[in-house]
């Protein structure tokens, strides 16, 4: 495969539909995508890495609000270090609480799992009098 990647191929590869592709150009998270003579999108590896990572803070609840704030943080350069880090470090902490929320939710998952099984051998094995 080549080091230019078709929309199509991108699609495949990250599992982003082509119109997901489209509209998140649309909307400025993904830029300058190059075009071939016939006008068709060329993906670089690079623009394959920033689809990856937009997936990944899509995967963790960043709203598209927020992921746009990103993409044009990130293009003002080095002068933005600090705004993306801080954007990423509140979205790091929302991550962190939804994660102990869900842990929580999973241990009483566990423990309602374990007095079910308490109940189900309680059935099995019948105390005789």
């Amino acid at each position: 495969m080549s080091s230019d990647y078709s929309i199509h191929q991108v699609s495949i590869a990250t599992g982003l539909s082509k119109h997901t592709l489209r509209y998140y150009e649309k909307i400025g998270l993904i830029l300058d995508i190059a075009r071939d003579a016939s006008g068709r999108r060329q993906y670089s590896e690079t623009d394959l890495q920033w689809i990856g990572f937009l997936k990944q803070l899509k995967a963790t609840g960043m709203p598209l609000s927020q992921m746009t704030q990103f993409a044009e943080l990130r293009r003002g350069g080095v002068a933005t270090h600090a705004g993306r880090r801080e954007l990423l470090e509140d979205h790091r902490q929302a991550v962190v609480t939804q994660l102990a929320e869900l842990q929580a939710c999973l241990d009483l998952i566990d423990y309602k799992i374990n007095k079910h099984l308490q109940g189900e051998n309680a059935d099995e094995h019948p105390k005789t009098s």
